[in-house]
């Protein structure tokens, strides 16, 4: 297995284990994160990131569909299940308090590995099929993106 597909498979398994010391630990000092949350930088920031995530959601689990490797690059896509019981900042800074409700959202990420560590990490998935799950109002049509 290479490594840059071995450190995948170590921050899937620790976030699953919701342990975010170790998922922290997968990342370079000077990663940088960039979701639809937002942009962490550093560690701290990343720490910060996965603690809010899964103090919303601390049930949820990746499962995941696809692992592609080239080079020190990965793709992979998964999916996000879990148990809204924690506060979520939301995109424009609106806080999610706990609603009870599950999710289940598609998502990928585009990670880039050096020396071992993660260094350069894009995560995507859908804010509106998170916030439509979650049982917040849909935008209006005519609201610009």
């Amino acid at each position: 297995m290479s490594e840059t597909r071995e450190v995948m498979v170590r921050l899937t398994e620790a976030y699953n284990g919701h342990d975010v010391e170790e998922i922290t630990r997968c990342y370079a000092p000077r990663a940088v994160t960039v979701a639809p949350g937002g942009i962490a930088e550093g560690l701290d920031e990343i720490y910060s990131y996965y603690a809010e995530w899964i103090g919303a959601f601390p049930d949820s689990v990746v499962t995941p569909s696809l692992l592609v490797t080239a080079g020190e690059s990965t793709i992979l896509e998964f999916m996000v299940t879990g148990t809204h019981t924690g506060s979520l900042i939301l995109a424009e800074g609106e806080v999610a308090e706990a609603t009870g409700r599950p999710i289940a959202i598609r998502c990928c990420s585009v990670c880039t590995v050096e020396n071992g560590a993660v260094s350069s990490h894009r995560l995507y998935y859908d804010q509106l099929e998170l916030a439509a799950q979650l049982g917040y109002p849909m935008p209006s049509r005519d609201r610009a993106f």
